[in-house]
């Protein structure tokens, strides 16, 4: 045992599902509109985690073009039964208002680093569904919650449970409203368990802001009653903002070999007196205990930012400079949005990888956008970029982004006579219109021929950007444009309305063509390298 720091999954890796088969555990996180869908993570000490695949990864499972911004894949629930690995998940195509369009799905592997089936549609009465394997009578259950437009009386209506037929592949028999929650309200994200007896309903509630909190049910049927947890909330900081885990709630439980449970769950981690969670919702463990068939969290219910783990994390791999080149394609770290189609928006050659320039950064149907998560408080990027656009509605180059409305890009791009000059756009909380940020920050003319190498600098709250043309002689990084604030580019400021914008903090290159030409801008390598002063700040002020 050793104690090991929260979160266990840093950056952007919300509504964890847990599962141990053997020795070995899995964590499946949310992607929303990044793809491939669903991250897995591998660990066999709960302490140090490697991305091992993302299962939705082809046309026939999964297409996003047109989802909005913090829809598509939602709270995945990795299950084994036994035999093979399960997988459900809810692609919401429609979020604000007063309907959520979420289709449920289901696919299966024999093996969880292999090939996934196509998806069997469950439905669409809610979203964050889990599937349970009941150890005694050999029956699966498809559990969800319930959302009701009406508010006849409330809008997370409850959670639903009903037999699934896996010969079939159907629902079956009667579906059964079976708890509702307490008065924090929005019961989602339901999971079951079957112990001494009980069945065991996990649930999060008050929405995935400040409020939110896993409860804790339980019953001798898994059609109820449930009776509720003596504390209600096994796990929440809402009482405590002083806590250095926010956010706590959307949990799942496991058990260790020799018999220890924990619990995951999401958090944040909020910086600035304005609270802004940048790495977005993260993943964190607690050590938990069973009094009289109940479960608690060690230390509870406020989530603790040291836990005992059955091994001792290495903290180097964390902190290590990661400089990705393309000679063996695009590196796992990095994703893209929407699309399942990527031959239209990059492909690696020679090394290089190139974007593809098609629509507008920001678009929700086909954007050339390729990042990787901002895992850090502080951290360096770069780039080096060879583009060649002929009037302004062609641009590349680096970006610090988070969605459509908050987004920092600093581009290659040319005025209307073809002088080719650099351009800093950004969009700062700017929903719902999703304006630039005007004026736009004064730009620089450069060479109409060579590569450009771009940079960006994050402390803490704030970004600046960097560049230099290369074989001009002068190769030294220069700033370029002004101090912005980087908290912008968070959960907090993403423009919907409350508990509405669930990803984190992206950094990568993009590329668009508004003529419509496929303008192509090639890149040589990416680095980003973490920095730790601003890190241990956060540490020091928070333990």
């Amino acid at each position: 045992m050793a104690l090991v720091k929260n979160p266990i999954l840093p950056g952007f890796n919300p509504d964890p599902s847990i599962l141990r088969v053997g020795q070995d555990y899995y964590i499946a996180t949310s992607t929303f509109e990044w793809y491939p869908g669903v991250q897995i993570h591998h660990s066999t000490d709960l302490a140090n985690w490697t991305l091992l695949t993302r299962p939705l990864s082809r046309k026939s499972q999964l297409d996003m073009r047109g989802d909005p911004d913090s829809c598509g894949v939602w709270a995945p629930c990795l299950s084994h039964d036994g035999d093979k690995f399960w997988l459900v998940y809810t692609d919401v195509k429609r979020k604000d208002g007063s309907f959520k369009d979420a289709h449920n799905y289901i696919v299966w592997a024999d093996k969880i680093d292999g090939e996934w089936s196509d998806p069997v549609y469950v439905n669409s009465s809610g979203f964050d569904p889990s599937l349970f394997h009941d150890p005694d009578s050999g029956k699966k259950y498809f559990v969800n919650m319930l959302w009701d437009h009406r508010r006849r009386p409330l809008l997370f209506a409850g959670i639903a449970v009903q037999e699934w037929d896996a010969e079939t592949k159907k629902l079956v028999g009667e579906r059964k409203n079976v708890y509702q929650g307490t008065e924090l309200a929005l019961a989602e994200a339901p999971h079951v368990y079957k112990r001494n007896g009980w069945y065991y309903l996990l649930i999060a509630e008050g929405g995935t802001g400040y409020e939110h909190a896993c409860t804790l049910a339980r019953s001798k049927d898994i059609w109820g009653p449930y009776e509720t947890h003596p504390e209600k909330y096994v796990l929440t900081s809402k009482d405590h903002p002083r806590a250095a885990l926010q956010r706590a709630g959307h949990g799942d439980i496991v058990e260790t070999e020799d018999g220890r449970t924990y619990l995951v769950h999401l958090t944040g981690r909020p910086t600035t007196q304005l609270r802004r969670c940048v790495l977005g919702r993260e993943t964190a463990i607690q050590e938990c205990y069973w009094k009289d068939d109940w479960l608690y969290v060690k230390n509870g219910p406020v989530p603790s930012l040291w836990v005992d783990l059955l091994g001792e994390r290495d903290e180097s791999k964390y902190w290590e400079e990661k400089r990705y080149t393309f000679e063996d394609g695009l590196h796992k770290d990095f994703q893209w949005l929407r699309t399942p189609e990527t031959e239209r928006i990059f492909n690696v050659k020679d090394g290089k990888l190139m974007l593809i320039g098609r629509e507008a950064i920001g678009s929700w149907f086909e954007q050339a956008l390729v990042a990787r998560r901002q895992e850090h408080f502080s951290y360096d990027a770069e780039t080096v970029m060879d583009f060649s656009p002929t009037d302004e509605r062609q641009f590349a180059g680096l970006t610090a982004y988070y969605c459509r409305y908050n987004f920092f890009y600093l581009t290659v791009t040319a005025h209307f006579d073809g002088q080719r000059e650099l351009l800093i756009m950004s969009s700062e909380a700017s929903w719902p219109i999703g304006n630039l940020n005007t004026p736009y920050v004064p730009y620089v003319q450069i060479p109409n021929e060579g590569k450009v190498k771009l940079a960006l600098t994050i402390r803490g709250n704030q970004l600046q950007f960097y560049y230099a043309v290369l074989g001009s002689g002068d190769e030294e990084l220069k700033k370029i444009g002004p101090v912005f604030d980087a908290s912008i580019v968070s959960d907090e400021c993403g423009g919907h309305q409350q508990h509405g914008s669930f990803t984190g903090a992206f950094v990568g290159v993009a590329a668009s063509d508004l003529n419509g030409l496929a303008a192509e801008a090639k890149f040589d390598y990416f680095v980003y390298k973490p920095v730790k002063n601003q890190q241990d700040a956060y540490d020091r002020d928070n333990e």
